[in-house]
């Protein structure tokens, strides 16, 4: 998404200098598709083990950060170090050592670090904040809120790197930190103390075993066990899958089809959390990557009244065919229903593009110098990354307990 814009719709405010991975190939692939879709020409490229002089010789102002969640931290802090600001990808990092260790980079560098949440940005959750902030149902006691991630996005973190806890922090973390920071936004507040359950229910050989299933296989291409089967992705069928994975394996061993159904699945698939936040406000939420729609539903209850959201997400497999449309807007209903008066049914501009029209509106905020200032405070800074982790990570240490966990004794912000 960001080398994109910056090569076409963003190039006039910025230029893309240099690439770094862990992996050559993929580096190749996206230089040639830079510039078979935008004429762009190659950018140097770096090894990770190259990263400092990579800085040294190209010289960035800003380190856009998107790698495995795991090692975010390590080249966070590393580019500051060197002088730079950074964008990351969230979540900003998935413990809280490492959240520590950012927070004191950032005091001892001064650098600036932006957390890229793109949900704030889309034209439905903007109105849902402008509501809330003008007092339409008073104030705020209580949230519910539903997330259904369907059988072909949900299933996809259980064939990639997420599937492995260590990697990603679970769902709670990588997916469910766009969710929390949505509530925080929401509210103007952060969780305070919270209680979670949350366990493998659906995917994972085990799973799969109980329901019946016999014929297991351990990838999706080129298995004859996996033909016909729905949950099976074949990346010999989409070239960007190709380009960017099957043709790389030589390289880092990395396999993006392995099977849902297989072993060695540390994370969730089956989440429910209670969360109490500092302004007093109760949260119930569940996060379930097995539906058979993609979308979710949010109320908030107040002194005067109701505020209902449902949205229904079009979904995608990530990087198949060079799609970047990930939770693009299919249909969304916003009502606000007063105390003692009529229903309302708020219109809202239809979102364009990825993210329920978030993508391009978070885009603009990154790379165009001089805009206004956002009296709705929509860009996220290391405090806002920081207090969207937290839900997930105490979230995560609950289920391990079984015991309600306190912020406060995690990290205070």
């Amino acid at each position: 998404m960001y080398s994109s814009a910056l090569a076409s719709s963003h190039r006039e405010h910025g230029e893309l200098v240099a690439l770094c991975d862990i992996n050559q190939t993929r580096m190749d692939y996206n230089n040639a598709q830079l510039a078979g879709r935008h004429g762009m020409a190659p950018v140097p490229t770096y090894r990770a083990e190259a990263f400092e002089r990579m800085v040294a010789e190209t010289r960035p102002d800003v380190v856009i950060v998107t790698t495995v969640d795991r090692v975010h931290h390590r080249y966070i802090i590393r580019a500051m170090e060197l002088g730079c600001d950074v964008m990351t990808e969230k979540p900003m990092t998935t413990d809280i050592a490492k959240c520590r260790a950012i927070l004191d980079a950032i005091e001892r560098t001064g650098r600036r670090l932006q957390v890229t949440f793109n949900y704030r940005y889309a034209p439905v959750r903007t109105r849902v904040k402008e509501l809330l902030a003008a007092g339409s149902i008073g104030e705020i006691k209580s949230v519910h809120f539903e997330w259904l991630l369907n059988t072909q996005h949900g299933a996809d973190y259980f064939r990639r790197w997420h599937r492995d806890k260590r990697n990603s922090g679970g769902l709670m973390v990588h997916k469910a930190t766009h969710h929390f920071d949505l509530v925080n936004w929401w509210l103007g507040s952060a969780p305070e103390r919270v209680f979670a359950f949350g366990n493998l229910a659906f995917y994972g050989r085990e799973n799969a075993e109980e329901r019946g299933v016999t014929r297991f296989y351990d990838r999706g291409t080129g298995s004859e066990a996996a033909k016909g089967d729905p949950f099976a992705l074949d990346m010999s069928t989409s070239e960007s899958l190709r380009g960017l994975y099957l043709d790389a394996e030589h390289e880092d061993g990395y396999r993006r089809d392995q099977s849902v159904f297989g072993e060695g699945i540390s994370i969730e698939d089956t989440m429910n959390v209670l969360v109490r936040y500092r302004s007093g406000a109760q949260m119930s939420y569940s996060l379930h990557a097995y539906a058979p729609w993609e979308g979710y539903r949010v109320a908030f209850n107040g002194t005067a009244g109701r505020l209902e959201l449902d949205h229904l997400e079009s979904s995608y497999i990530n990087a198949a065919n060079g799609d970047l449309n990930e939770g693009a807007s299919h249909s969304e209903r916003l009502v606000l229903m007063p105390h003692f008066g009529k229903p309302e049914i708020i219109e809202v501009p239809k979102g364009v593009g990825g993210h329920g029209g978030g993508d391009v509106k978070l885009l603009d905020a990154l790379f165009i110098p001089g805009l206004p200032e956002d009296p709705l405070g929509r860009a996220a800074d290391h405090l806002d990354g920081a207090r969207s982790i937290l839900t997930g990570i105490a979230a995560n240490e609950s289920m391990a307990t079984g015991r309600p966990v306190d912020i406060d004794r995690l990290i205070r912000l």
